[in-house]
């Protein structure tokens, strides 16, 4: 039996996606599963389930108490967003997503935001750009 090469049967298959008029997992669904593993580690681990940020960790130097927090990603500008995710050398993993990741990330995130109106497909509150 040939071992076909992995790079012709991915090709093969996203073809196959393409071309068959319907995927068999839609776009909402691709978006949550890349959220909930993009490489190997959850968004949501660090930054929450919908993307609403949270405490990794506290501790205590010279009696002071800190907390390491991953911020809320669910207000980004997608200027931002992908900034974010090129940033090399910080706690956060780097994933080497891409575009076409970043933006079902990225809308995934958008839609868990609670001002965002699903109906009307757009943000009612303002975007944090910082």
């Amino acid at each position: 039996m040939r071992r076909i090469g992995f790079g012709l049967l991915m090709s093969i298959l996203i073809a196959g996606t393409l071309f068959a008029g319907e995927s068999f997992i839609t776009d909402d669904e691709y978006a949550k599963m890349l959220y909930k593993n993009p490489r190997g580690i959850s968004c949501a681990k660090c930054h929450g389930e919908k993307g609403e940020g949270k405490v990794l960790c506290t501790y205590v130097d010279h009696g002071k108490k800190y907390s390491i927090t991953a911020p809320p990603i669910y207000n980004l500008s997608m200027a931002r967003f992908k900034k974010a995710l090129s940033r090399k050398g910080r706690l956060m993993p780097q994933y080497f997503l891409t575009e076409w990741e970043m933006a079902h990330l990225y809308y995934y995130l958008l839609t868990q935001n609670p001002d965002y109106d699903k109906n009307k497909n757009k943000h009612k509150g303002k975007k944090n750009d910082s």
